[in-house]
């Protein structure tokens, strides 16, 4: 099952109780006081993870508690401090508070992480409240509660770029062939339920990210069909590919379906519709007299739009314009990179080999290796080695050859 919203309760660790003790030993009169301090509670860290698609491990547990501090103890010991709780979410995750529905934290990078739910400190012991006056106190301290959240976990997909179009339109066929995604295909309404991700690789070193988002209809916007859910994950989409059948199976009009779309995008959200936009005719098989294009280039001249809008004629069963169109969406892709780079925005990484590679620290050898008893060891004793040591090729002093003790 695939879930991208779910509601959770988190709750941090309580801190331990302080310790009231008394030192009593033999040989020591008037110890005074020993009492600990009580440890920290755990905390709760939400962490964005490359390779976690989906909400589903929130999806049966419904509140999150962190482990609590321990107690102190006499003799000064004090309490554990408690074990920190990380969970992983995707990259895209937003963290809403469900009492004054504000966005509390915005998970968009890989490694990004937030501390939702801080621990309670841990309770003093009575040994620090011995003052001059008041060499034997009885009084200790209980530990803090650690803090609640009640918290919704949205999911918006990080694409590059979103598919929508009607039902049927043909986005998951596009989405199966040029990306490694096996979306379910059927020729009824509505065969895609829930979005998919898919990942193009045009070379060996650019590619990007397609989400494909259950077919729009007439009223989504105000809830009617199943697009209206998933929307949200075309909203971070630099780039959207709007998908026209040509024969729609119900023998509506293509132009008619685009301007409603369009209508609804803009009353979800109208930075969404204000998004560059690429029209795609799909099954030009069935329009070989290019009909339905041209009557689609004349309603974009007579309906200009304020944002950047192409009009392309492919075909999926035929692989007819599929190359030329991975390579325009690929090409405005790497411009809207290049544009989040400028304005100090790092792009989303799309697979772990993307990420740097932190070179790791050199083990500092130890003395006895590093000079002149380097190749000594349990089988090779100091008596065994002839002559004197030796510079070896690289620079280290080794010993000399093993002695045969037989003879």
């Amino acid at each position: 099952m695939f879930f991208d919203r779910v509601e959770i309760e988190f709750q941090a660790g309580k801190g331990g109780d302080g310790c009231m003790s008394f030192r009593k030993e033999k040989y020591v009169p008037k110890g005074g006081p020993d009492g600990g301090d009580g440890g920290r509670g755990a905390s709760i860290i939400l962490e964005a993870r490359l390779g976690v698609n989906s909400l589903a491990q929130f999806a049966t547990r419904k509140f999150f508690r962190a482990e609590k501090g321990g107690f102190g103890m006499g003799a000064l010991r004090h309490g554990r401090k408690g074990r920190e709780m990380r969970l992983f979410v995707p990259c895209g995750t937003s963290i809403i508070d469900v009492k004054d529905g504000f966005v509390i934290k915005d998970l968009t990078q890989v490694g990004e992480e937030f501390v939702i739910c801080r621990g309670g400190k841990g309770g003093h012991g009575n040994a620090r409240f011995k003052t001059p006056q008041n060499q034997a106190p009885r009084v200790r301290e209980l530990g803090e509660p650690g803090e609640t959240r009640h918290v919704i976990m949205e999911l918006k997909s990080i694409a590059d770029v979103g598919l929508i179009g009607k039902p049927n339109a043909g986005k998951s066929t596009l989405l199966s062939r040029i990306s490694s995604a096996r979306p379910e295909i059927a020729d009824y309404p509505f065969t895609t339920k829930y979005p998919n991700l898919g990942i193009v690789d045009v070379d060996t070193e650019r590619s990007f990210v397609l989400a494909d988002i259950p077919g729009l209809i007439e009223g989504a916007s105000e809830g009617i069909g199943l697009g209206h859910e998933f929307l949200r994950h075309v909203e971070r989409a630099g780039l959207l590919v709007h998908l026209i059948e040509p024969t729609p199976v119900d023998g509506s009009d293509p132009i008619q379906n685009y301007a409603a779309i369009r209508e609804e995008l803009q009353h979800y959200d109208e930075s969404l519709a204000d998004r560059d936009e690429l029209v795609v005719m799909t099954k030009c098989e069935l329009d070989p007299d290019g009909e339905v294009r041209e009557k689609l280039q004349s309603y974009f001249g007579e309906h200009p739009a304020d944002h950047a809008r192409d009009l392309r004629t492919i075909s999926a069963a035929t692989d007819v314009g599929l190359n030329e169109l991975v390579g325009e969406i690929m090409d405005r892709v790497t411009k809207r990179r290049e544009e989040m780079v400028e304005a100090g925005i790092t792009p989303t990484l799309i697979r772990q080999d993307d990420a740097p590679v932190t070179p790791k620290k050199e083990r500092r050898v130890p003395p006895h290796k590093a000079a002149a008893t380097e190749g000594l060891s349990d089988q090779v004793q100091a008596q065994d080695v002839q002559g004197a040591a030796t510079l070896s090729d690289t620079g280290k002093v080794v010993p000399g050859e093993r002695r045969d003790r037989s003879s």
